[in-house]
């Protein structure tokens, strides 16, 4: 909850927008998904109980700025939003915005 209360949002939804095709499903914003492999990371989590913490931690909803309603999404989309950072070379941009 600091992070957000100091810094308020991180990142912008533009800045990996190149990351995700225009067409079919829509994804999670992937903003939301880069703060999760951070506090993910931070909080020594697996993917399921990264997924778990967003559906059922109120600090978790509060930092992704989700209603307390939000149902969360499925584990496996954080493997696919790494496969996509290190494919699209985005994982310094990443630690870019996170420095500055």
């Amino acid at each position: 909850m600091k992070i957000r209360d100091t810094l308020g949002s991180i990142f912008e939804e533009e800045v990996f927008a190149d990351l995700f095709p225009q067409n079919g499903q829509p994804a999670y914003t992937p903003w939301r998904l880069a703060l999760v492999c951070i506090m993910q990371f931070m909080e020594s989590l697996s993917d399921r109980q990264a997924a778990d913490a967003v559906r059922g931690h109120i600090d978790w909803k509060y930092i992704l700025s989700l209603p307390l309603t939000d149902p969360g999404f499925d584990y496996s989309i954080l493997s696919e939003f790494r496969t996509r950072l290190l494919a699209g070379g985005a994982e310094q941009k990443l630690l870019d915005i996170l420095l500055t």
